[in-house]
């Protein structure tokens, strides 16, 4: 698609979707990069996509996806990226010539966050949850050289993909139904839940020795209060947020995965800024 007048409309689709810091981060990203884009938030509940997709016109440039679209988005794709294909969840979607393209930036905004606090190795992990973003941990987790990974959930069919993903990946895959109190270890636990769930199977016992608490909104969650009560090292679901939104403007900015920004730095400064997240934080 080309561009109408050099405008270029994106935007971030979820329900609920009001609590989103995307566009805080892209805005930030676009005033460095010079580029007169709009980026806003649209509530898009469950099967209503196709529809939206319907009614877009050339000015799109791009959709940054949440919760529940992840899935949803796949049939309406003209082309997907390989790791959207082994995770099966599109968190980003690249309006161009051939048709929409969708890209999975989840797990680079996992590693990406995680690297920032030196985690960047682990042996055994625990995942809680098996929806849209599990997959996108599973995929950072083998990224950080797990052997052995742990799934707590409740749906079985979700935990069966997860199981069948670690096949894929050569990780050792244990798994769990919420109720369970058997106790677990794991070098990494990374929640992917929404914040305000709190399932009782994974009480106190449960220790790691760091938690990636994927939602941001409450925070902290009830799970990231506990653990930073006992010095455990917490990592922000809004740190993620930054690392797959650096993603995203690179495939925006460049239309194609791995491009490269101009004044790169001075962009991540700015989004990091815009959300007011520094490390020392």
């Amino acid at each position: 698609m080309s561009p109408a007048g050099g405008v270029r409309h994106l935007a971030v689709l979820g329900s609920p979707i009001e609590h989103s810091r995307s566009p805080e981060l892209h805005r930030a990203a676009y005033r460095v990069l010079g580029l007169p884009w709009e980026y806003e938030r649209v509530e898009t509940p469950s099967g209503t996509l196709p529809a939206f997709f319907g009614g877009l016109d050339e000015s799109w440039r791009g959709l940054s996806l949440t919760m529940p679209l992840k899935h949803e988005v796949l049939p309406l794709l003209a082309h997907r990226s390989d790791l959207v294909d082994i995770s099966g969840a599109a968190n980003t979607v690249l309006f161009d010539e051939d048709g929409p393209h969708g890209f999975n930036t989840d797990v680079a905004g996992l590693v990406g966050a995680l690297g920032d606090h030196g985690v960047t190795d682990v042996d055994t992990v625990h995942i809680i949850g098996t929806g849209n973003t599990a997959g996108s941990a599973f995929l950072a987790a083998a990224r950080l050289g797990a052997s052995r990974v742990l799934v707590s959930g409740r749906s079985l069919s979700g935990i069966h993909a997860l199981e069948e993903l670690g096949d894929r990946l050569g990780v050792h895959t244990e798994w769990r139904l919420y109720g369970s109190h058997v106790p677990v270890r794991a070098d990494l636990v990374i929640n992917t839940l929404p914040g305000d769930i709190d399932p009782d199977d994974v009480p106190e016992a449960d220790l790691g020795d760091v938690l990636m608490e994927v939602p941001y909104d409450p925070w902290p969650t009830p799970r990231a209060a506990r653990w930073t009560e006992r010095d455990g090292l917490v990592v922000s679901g809004l740190e993620m947020l930054l690392h797959q939104a650096i993603e995203q403007v690179r495939i925006f900015a460049t239309g194609v995965e791995g491009g490269e920004l101009d004044d790169e730095d001075e962009v991540v400064a700015a989004m990091r800024e815009a959300v007011r997240l520094n490390l020392e934080d």
